[in-house]
């Protein structure tokens, strides 16, 4: 399809995802991707995109920025914050005024591409896999956050929008932060592996960028929420066998008991305190990794508009893993 009168405004790009998503809408041949960009350029230096040095609190420019755009990818907002208020802030508050923008100044938007994630499920239903029937009982602030943007997003903007919301499980890839944080601490030797863990759903950024794309573009999503993700879930041993491979060295697996998860996110947490920052582990995301769903099916999305994923685990790891390498990260 051409697509060289099309435009799109990318909140979020200057991160692991957005930047991933600005480099595919040009590949699509997109005649201007306008992104949010506060202060560095981050990911998109040397791209061609059209920054828009504002953040979405600034609603005027955000106005101008959505204007004649024909489709809005939302992935901007926190992971991560102190305090619930701080997440509410920058995930329902932002949003909201994000959408407020679009219903003002492009009210004939083709599509608006919500994300929220995988966390806003909360605890895990039976069976273990989630999908888009499965009730929303968030466990972490982050949940929380994600599962009331959603809800505000339908009670306010659901008539007067064409919105798609995406919910991605954790996702890898080049530029990501999170999962590197295993692959480091495999490559330093050490596996530890959560004790009756049975996996969890993984997707390559590659995959969900292109499940972004495809569901925000299709006629058929209106109106409707999508887990993107890989039905094919993976297990910690799996993921680990796939790094070792790709490391070229081996680690020692080393079980860790579920009774420690806490305790451990409560130490990291306070250490966190002493240095001034927030670790990635941290007492809401030791809830998480011990009672939130960790496996999603994305079924619905094959359905609608006919996605898949692509990227075999093994495949996925080993380009990623080569990337890290080559900046020195591994």
């Amino acid at each position: 399809m051409d697509k060289s009168n099309t435009k799109a405004f990318i909140t979020g790009g200057t991160g692991f995802i957005g930047s991933h998503l600005a480099q595919a809408l040009l590949k699509r041949g997109y005649s201007e991707i306008r992104c949010l960009v506060r202060s560095a350029p981050k990911w998109l230096k040397g791209l061609d995109i059209v920054p828009v040095r504002a953040t979405l609190m600034d609603k005027g420019a955000i106005r101008e920025a959505v204007q004649d755009v024909d489709y809005v990818y939302h992935l901007g907002g926190l992971t991560r914050a102190k305090t619930f208020e701080a997440l509410f802030e920058g995930n329902v508050t932002a949003t909201l005024n994000l959408l407020d923008a679009v219903r003002s100044a492009n009210p004939k938007v083709r599509k608006v591409c919500v994300t929220s994630s995988l966390a806003a499920v909360g605890h895990a239903p039976a069976g273990g896999i989630a999908d888009e029937s499965t009730p929303l009982r968030a466990i972490s602030h982050y949940g929380r956050s994600k599962a009331m943007m959603e809800k505000e997003v339908w009670h306010a903007f659901g008539e007067s929008l064409p919105i798609v919301i995406v919910r991605p499980p954790p996702v890898y890839g080049p530029r990501d932060r999170d999962v590197y944080t295993f692959f480091r601490t495999v490559g330093r030797g050490i596996c530890p592996i959560l004790m009756g863990d049975q996996g969890l759903t993984l997707v390559h950024v590659s995959d969900l960028v292109r499940g972004l794309i495809e569901g925000t573009e299709s006629e058929a999503t209106g109106g409707e929420t999508y887990f993107v993700g890989n039905d094919n879930h993976v297990t910690w041993t799996a993921l680990r066998e796939a790094t070792v491979k790709a490391l070229g060295r081996r680690a020692l697996t080393v079980p860790l008991p579920r009774a420690v998860v806490m305790p451990l996110g409560v130490v990291t947490e306070f250490a966190g305190r002493v240095t001034g920052t927030y670790p990635p582990l941290n007492r809401e995301k030791a809830r998480e990794i011990l009672h939130a769903a960790k496996c999603c099916s994305s079924s619905k999305a094959h359905r609608d508009f006919g996605y898949e994923a692509k990227t075999p685990l093994e495949e996925g790891v080993r380009a990623t893993i080569e990337w890290y390498r080559a900046r020195g990260d591994l």
